[in-house]
């Protein structure tokens, strides 16, 4: 039956556990395979048709292994590819960026929004694309930081200036910013060192977009039924070890059964 069929989910490394865990909270009956591309990341630094090859590549593991719907859990892989994956595969997809510019929009009060994100998905305008044809004449600042996902995927706590690095991109947002959006799916991770510096609220488009998965699974009638819990099974295509110490931190539970994957 094809509501028993997996969800895939996939990151260029860690930062997708921040979606998966909200996915998990609210669709607990799904089974899901989360891909994280860690031995290619960062994706921020690389090329537009680099990136697009290794989505093409994952994309087609993913169909493989029959998933159903497609969670792609990275900005920069969504300002990258996201319109050629729609039309080179077909397939029920949700993604991250539209469901941050929804939330930002629905919480700033004053429209002025703020975008964290890897250089690339800077560079692409996406957010202020997204929240202004949401929202027109709204105005959003996207900062680029080149330095947060290959600090987190080495482990972020290693890094004693990693406090001063975020307040330094912070303060380039504009005075009057009441919303920061975490357009990086790595950046949950260091939410706490966010806060620490920013006094607006802080959007985490992690939560919507599991959301916006449980949508499009019930208007196409894929949910999983019954009341036996989904498994999660894990594929990387770097270092399985500092995955799973880092995935173990962040989801707040030990997970086993890793597996090394290379797709491209």
């Amino acid at each position: 039956m094809e509501n028993e069929r997996p969800i895939g989910l996939f990151d260029s490394g860690v930062g997708g556990l921040s979606v998966l865990k909200e996915v998990v909270k609210l669709l607990p009956r799904e089974n899901i395979i989360y891909y994280g591309d860690s031995g290619n990341a960062p994706y921020g630094d690389r090329e537009k048709e680099d990136i697009r090859r290794l989505c093409f590549g994952i994309m087609d593991f993913l169909v493989e292994q029959k998933c159903k719907v497609i969670v792609i859990a990275c900005n920069t892989a969504v300002a990258a590819a996201y319109d050629e994956i729609c039309e080179k595969y077909g397939f029920p997809t949700v993604d991250v960026v539209s469901s941050g510019a929804r939330a930002a929009v629905k919480t700033s009060r004053n429209k002025k929004i703020g975008v964290l994100s890897t250089p690339f998905t800077a560079k692409s305008n996406i957010y202020a694309q997204k929240i202004e044809s949401i929202s027109p004449g709204a105005s959003v600042y996207q900062e680029g930081c080149p330095e947060f996902v290959p600090m987190i995927e080495r482990g972020w706590e290693m890094f004693s200036d990693r406090r001063e690095i975020v307040s330094g991109h912070v303060r380039h947002l504009p005075e009057q910013t009441d919303v920061l959006v975490l357009g990086c799916t790595h950046y949950p991770i260091i939410r706490d060192d966010i806060e620490a510096v920013f006094d607006g609220f802080i959007v985490d488009p992690a939560v919507e977009t599991a959301a916006a998965l449980r949508k499009i699974l019930r208007e196409k009638q894929l949910l999983r039924e019954g009341g036996k819990r989904g498994s999660v099974s894990y594929y990387v295509s770097g270092d399985i070890e500092i995955f799973r110490e880092i995935a173990n931190k962040f989801l707040g539970y030990s997970i086993s059964g890793i597996q090394r994957k290379k797709v491209n």
